[in-house]
């Protein structure tokens, strides 16, 4: 096989390398994938519209705080970046987390290379985590999931280089690193913990000794502090959404069914990479120093399974299996082992390539759903309940965020003029009333009040509550509290989830209470 481009064809030609040098990094061919991944980004960057979470995020970047209901500062903050530097528009939103995808490909074959791998294991290990499903679904949209990645593999980069004997002061750069991960996503502590705790057991308690590890501790304190005082001050509402999540959102799995979805979740065909990679992080004898990159990985898998957390939650580990896994295959001398090694390259483009509408939309809706009944329906992953509909959730919450805002406006633009300026537009969850907010001041359409998550915080905006007009999830429980209520309209959305199929709005009128005295009925905290 001859791959000009990325000079992938030393797969078949390993170099052979002294085991404790640092070979030369494949800086031109590394660069080359990440732009292979930027380009497969873009492919589906604006097919569909702007994912749930996105309209919500946007909003929190209207709001910088230090904390939030359901998630640490740092999201919000790049969001805030985003639309003052690159813009308000979708590509615009998302230019970071491609970005950070193309980072990680390049950043997997420097893994590889600290691990001692040539050429060849760099290039192995990139182009894997190139057409791995998961990332590319964790880029194709804004979210804390395209940059954690980021964080563990930065983090798992300097331990690497601390075992090989570099400067102890790297534990510096690990707590700020580590830092800033947490600010992003706290499951950074989970990662933080498991190496740290894999060192110990392999044999490096001598770390502990080293001031810096507790200097480098206390920069990652220092860095996480601002979000913990917001957490303490707040009621510690993180643990409250992870309480509600496992008890009414995620989807309950068995530890057989989260270990097969990881599988599919990183290209079942790229199964011999990163495997080999767990077994030679563990077996191999002239590199026992890495071991603990093993013991950092089952650590992260147990607490997540025994956590119940949802299934994606490891994926940021595997990058290090693949650098690793690269470098067994790289090193491999029986003849059969090298025709194997040279088969996994097409294996893994042929499978990354059949996977990759499922994780980027590049296929038009119709289009899609008729690829996707061509396969067995293992192909799609559930990780929360009641999301069940014909498109996997991830697309089908991309869809009717416009139509739902333009449907509001067109019912506030319908009420007396005298009347406009008091009304209130109370949306039942945040993907409603994100929308409504990117896309209602075009329409003449006031920021919306919700209940959910952060908005709740934000209050309801010194509205009385004489008139609102009510849309989405649970909006017919909450018209209750009103006098008068009219149902007016629905919006339809047949491609979407359940709760945003038919949404209902209503004008409501004569509140039981003021609005700020009702406020807490309407806190929705998942």
């Amino acid at each position: 096989m001859t791959t000009v481009a990325t000079g992938l064809e030393s797969v078949a030609e390993a170099p052979r390398l002294q085991r404790f040098e640092t070979p030369p990094l494949a800086t031109r061919e590394l660069l080359l994938l990440a732009l292979g991944k930027i380009a497969l980004q873009c492919a589906g960057i604006t097919r569909y519209g702007f994912f749930r979470d996105e309209l919500y995020y946007m909003a929190c970047g209207r709001h910088l705080a230090w904390g939030y209901i359901d998630q640490p500062p740092l999201v919000a903050a790049f969001a805030w970046f985003s639309r003052h530097v690159f813009g308000n528009s979708i590509v615009s939103i998302r230019v970071l987390p491609v970005l950070a995808g193309a980072a990680i490909v390049f950043l997997t074959g420097v893994l590889a290379r600290e691990l001692g791998g040539g050429k060849t294991a760099q290039l192995l290990a990139a182009f894997a985590v190139l057409f791995t499903p998961a990332y590319l679904a964790f880029e194709s949209f804004f979210s804390m999931n395209a940059f954690e990645p980021l964080f563990w593999m930065l983090c798992a980069w300097l331990a690497i280089r601390i075992a090989k004997g570099d400067s102890p002061k790297l534990w510096l750069a690990f707590g700020t690193i580590a830092g800033i991960g947490i600010e992003n996503k706290h499951t950074m502590i989970v990662f933080g913990f498991a190496l740290i705790a894999g060192l110990l057991l392999t044999g490096k308690q001598s770390i502990l000794r080293s001031k810096w590890i507790w200097i480098g501790g206390l920069i990652a304190l220092a860095l996480f502090m601002p979000n913990l005082l917001w957490e303490a001050h707040h009621g510690w509402p993180q643990i409250q959404v992870v309480r509600n999540a496992q008890m009414f959102k995620n989807e309950q799995i068995g530890p057989l069914v989260f270990l097969g979805q990881q599988i599919l979740f990183l290209n079942p065909l790229a199964l011999p990479i990163w495997l080999a990679g767990l077994i030679w992080c563990f077996a191999s004898p002239d590199e026992k120093r890495f071991r603990f990159l093993g013991w950092a990985y089952v650590i992260v898998l147990a607490i997540f399974i025994v956590g119940n957390g949802k299934s994606y939650y490891p994926l940021p580990v595997y990058p290090m299996l693949f650098a690793a896994g690269a470098v067994s295959w790289e090193r491999v001398k029986s003849v059969s082992r090298q025709r194997q090694r040279k088969a996994l390259v097409p294996l893994v483009l042929v499978s990354g390539l059949i996977m990759l509408p499922w994780a980027v939309p590049i296929l038009p809706v119709n289009t899609f759903l008729k690829y996707e009944n061509a396969f067995p329906r293992f192909f799609r992953v559930q990780t929360e309940r009641d999301v069940t509909g014909r498109l996997p959730q991830l697309y089908a919450d991309m869809l009717g965020w416009q139509n739902l805002a333009a449907s509001v406006a067109r019912v506030y633009h319908g009420l007396p003029a005298t009347e406009q300026g008091s009304c209130a537009i109370f949306a039942g969850n945040y993907g409603e009333a994100g929308a409504i907010d990117y896309y209602g001041p075009k329409l003449g359409l006031p920021p919306a009040i919700s209940g959910h998550n952060s908005y709740y915080d934000w209050g309801p905006r010194n509205y009385s509550g004489s008139c609102v007009i009510l849309v989405g999830e649970r909006s017919d429980i909450y018209s209750h509290y009103f006098g008068e209520t009219d149902l007016v309209a629905h919006v339809s959305n047949p491609h979407g989830t359940p709760i945003e199929r038919n949404v209902p709005i209503y004008i409501c009128r004569k509140p039981v209470a003021p609005l700020d005295k009702l406020w807490p009925h309407f806190k929705m905290i998942i």
